[in-house]
């Protein structure tokens, strides 16, 4: 993705638009250049592939919109650290070796060198090349997945909507009535990014689904529109729904405007609604630890969207005993202490209670955490302790 200071927008009246490139002759041979550059640079310093770059960019007027290219074609590389010995301790020993001269001169230090190479049983110039391996402009280019022109400049476009959402207040969906798969889908999308969100409606009439942009939060809103950004490829992937988004702009309040039906957008494939981010991971974990108890509920990943009366609840594991007895988990992405009593205020309406919400203390996107929580929310750090969970079920039961 790109970083905000290379977002490009513009605004008319109230609508706000993200920089597109055309796929012309002339964006298609500047996206070739710089992709033979990085291909050519394979193998060699980043210092030295950071002076072609800077060669072919210069000082022209496009400066951004090469650099966003370039950062994109960066996330596409890996670098290593060269050397066969962990440049750190080389230095350490080196500078210990110097203490006893001074001052150092370069007969000295070339004299040091050669002494560390024969203890270490290397070449001279193994251990001078070493030293600052770790260095970002010392760095190797090891590998670069290139895209190809065309594929690059879809890639920037995608890129400049999502830095949009970086200063989103406030995103609302409007999801139209569709089969069940569809439903889960979106809402499997929202969740897997951990976004705050409200659902309203049912699966006969559509839903408007209302989630919190990263300016309206308090604590931790970098991450969170890091989070905001990459929900909107998986978004791209569902279908019937269009999107309103309210940005924070120069000149005051403007909204973006999106829709499934929109042909100016494409996803790329990567970024699918199925990626594995940090939710998964602690489901799976959950699953896991689960199994471990041998307990009398089994679980199981859920596939319902339940119906809680004019609102959706979208859990993500169902605990179920053999004489049919149902508990669903949900696993809450970012969160705050205002959400989650109107959450469950919602299933106090609906008379709804064989649940459990499951919070991340690392994901409160507020200063101050709730001063007590009901049996059926179990707070957690890294991972949700199955035990509490196993326990607040008995409780409630």
């Amino acid at each position: 993705m790109l970083t905000a200071d290379l977002a490009i927008s513009f605004q008319r009246g109230d609508n706000v638009h993200p920089r597109r490139m055309e796929p012309d002759e002339t964006s298609l041979q500047i996206a070739e250049d710089l992709i033979g550059i990085f291909a050519e640079q394979l193998h060699r310093r980043r210092s030295e592939l950071d002076a072609e770059l800077n060669e072919y960019v210069g000082t022209g007027t496009d400066y951004r919109i090469l650099r966003g290219l370039i950062k994109l074609l960066l996330d596409a590389c890996e670098f290593e650290t060269g050397g066969v010995i962990e440049p750190g301790e080389l230095r350490q020993q080196l500078f210990l070796k110097a203490r006893e001269h001074h001052p150092v001169t370069p007969a000295i230090r070339q004299q040091l060198i050669a002494e560390l190479a024969v203890e270490r049983m290397v070449e001279p110039g193994t251990i001078s090349d070493g030293l600052y391996a770790d260095l970002s402009d010392n760095q190797r280019l090891i590998s670069f997945e290139a895209p190809t022109p065309a594929g690059l400049i879809t890639q920037y476009n995608l890129a400049q909507a999502q830095a949009l959402l970086y200063r989103c207040v406030e995103l609302r969906l409007t999801i139209v009535p569709q089969e069940a798969a569809g439903y889960r889908q979106l809402f499997a999308a929202l969740k897997r990014y951990n976004l705050i969100h409200t659902i309203k409606g049912n699966t006969a009439t559509g839903y408007l689904v209302t989630v919190s942009g990263p300016v309206s939060l308090f604590h931790r809103s970098m991450k969170y529109g890091v989070r905001m950004a990459v929900f909107l490829p998986a978004l791209l992937q569902c279908k019937g729904w269009r999107l309103r988004a309210e940005i924070e702009g120069k000149r005051g309040k403007a909204f973006y405007e999106l829709s499934s039906e929109q042909q100016t957008l494409l996803p790329r494939d990567e970024f699918t609604w199925m990626e594995s981010l940090n939710q998964s991971e602690t489901l799976e974990k959950f699953l896991t630890a689960w199994a471990r108890l041998q307990s009398e509920w089994q679980a199981a990943i859920s596939n319902e969207v339940i119906d809680l009366g004019g609102t959706a609840f979208v859990p993500d594991v169902v605990l179920e005993t053999a004489n049919g007895r149902k508990v669903f988990v949900e696993f809450f992405g970012f969160w705050t202490p205002r959400y989650l009593q109107d959450r469950l205020a919602e299933f106090e309406r609906s008379n709804f209670r064989n649940f459990i919400l499951l919070v991340s203390e690392e994901l409160l996107g507020s200063r101050e955490a709730p001063a007590n929580l009901p049996p059926n929310v179990v707070s957690y750090k890294t991972s949700p302790d199955v035990k509490a969970v196993l326990a607040a079920i008995e409780f409630m039961t």
